[in-house]
């Protein structure tokens, strides 16, 4: 009898035991299954830069544009945030802690290759598409101005002149400009860092003498300064042969016209240099997430229009202009759906 009892006993411990382990399991599974849905509702996040540019006001468009129409028959949405601009957004992506970037184009080639301010090569970004055109606003006092030229930043002897925030996108390109150009920027300006709004301010005050502003134009910073001082301030100009020097190591630059009105106080034509923007995502993220996404971009292209006139540039025919990595598969379903042809150097399957 006693050892009918014993057995008795261990078997109704082991039902039991049994049963807090399938219950325990199957909390587990509902936990697991709670936390993927609640992963894949979190919205995709797409870095920017700083106010007073047009990357964070587009990038906030295209995240709003996204929860109206991705994200409630296809649960995919974007969260723009603002950064320090093109060279921390890389790092950003590379660490996943944003999965869309918009980058100036020539940091989405250094970016690829690994060259520039980036050491290493960044294998897992993919190209969605050239945006808007980033505009090379090279702004000096007319004081100084003597052929009108980017040349004349070559003869400032020890004034301050701001390059762009430290360490920004901005900053990079304008050394990668002025480097390439033979400038000695180094020695001849007294550089000041600041942000293009801050910048904008300060050569309002007196306080530097010009500015590089890469930027959608109009662009606030520069509508801000001509608002404010008008015919002091000169936007400079590049000739043929400083446009066919920044294309030779990467042909991203295209002669830009700021037809008269573009600014205020600018009552002439003055014609300076673009390369695309362009929006680049993380390997990694879905093809259908990818595809989605471009898609909205471009079949809602009069919406980002309205928004900013910097978009105005965006033509669905120079969608791929200006791109060093290859496209993401998604983006590429995308062009090819639509018969776009597609540079085989952009294509990786």
């Amino acid at each position: 009898m006693g050892n009918s009892l014993n057995i008795h006993d261990n078997y109704s411990l082991l039902k039991g035991g049994l049963k807090r382990f399938v219950l325990g399991a199957a909390i587990l599974v509902l936990l697991s299954a709670c936390s993927e849905q609640l992963s894949s509702n979190r919205p995709y996040i797409l870095t920017t830069a700083t106010s007073g540019g047009a990357f964070y006001p587009i990038g906030v468009a295209m995240a709003t544009i996204s929860k109206s129409q991705l994200q409630p028959n296809h649960n995919i949405s974007l969260s723009a945030i603002s950064s320090a601009g093109s060279l921390e957004n890389v790092k950003l992506l590379r660490d996943n802690e944003a999965q869309f970037g918009i980058l100036q184009g020539v940091f989405a080639a250094w970016a690829w290759d690994g060259d520039g301010p980036i050491r290493n090569p960044q294998t897992g970004m993919r190209s969605v598409s050239a945006l808007w055109f980033n505009v090379e606003h090279f702004v000096l006092l007319s004081s100084l101005v003597e052929n009108g030229t980017i040349s004349d930043l070559g003869n400032l002897q020890g004034e301050r002149f701001v390059l762009g925030a430290r360490n920004s996108g901005a900053e990079q390109s304008g050394r990668f400009i002025l480097e390439t150009l033979g400038i000695d920027y180094e020695n001849g300006m007294n550089l000041a860092y600041m942000g293009y709004e801050g910048a904008a301010s300060a050569m309002q005050d007196g306080n530097v003498v010009g500015m590089n502003v890469p930027a959608g134009a109009p662009t606030s910073a520069i509508t801000q300064a001509f608002a404010q001082m008008g015919n002091d301030i000169t936007l400079l100009t590049f000739s043929q042969e400083e446009l066919d020097a920044l294309n030779k190591r990467y042909d991203l630059w295209d002669w830009y016209d700021f037809p008269p009105g573009t600014y205020p106080n600018l009552d002439v034509l003055v014609r300076s240099i673009a390369s695309p923007n362009v929006l680049v995502v993380r390997s990694d993220v879905p093809d259908e997430v990818v595809y989605r996404v471009t898609k909205m971009i471009w079949e809602n292209l009069g919406t980002l229009q309205d928004i900013h006139a910097a978009t105005k540039d965006m033509k669905l025919e120079r969608a791929l202009r200006g791109m060093v990595a290859p496209l993401h598969p998604g983006a590429l379903r995308f062009y090819r759906e639509i018969g776009l042809e597609v540079p085989p150097h952009l294509i990786m399957e």
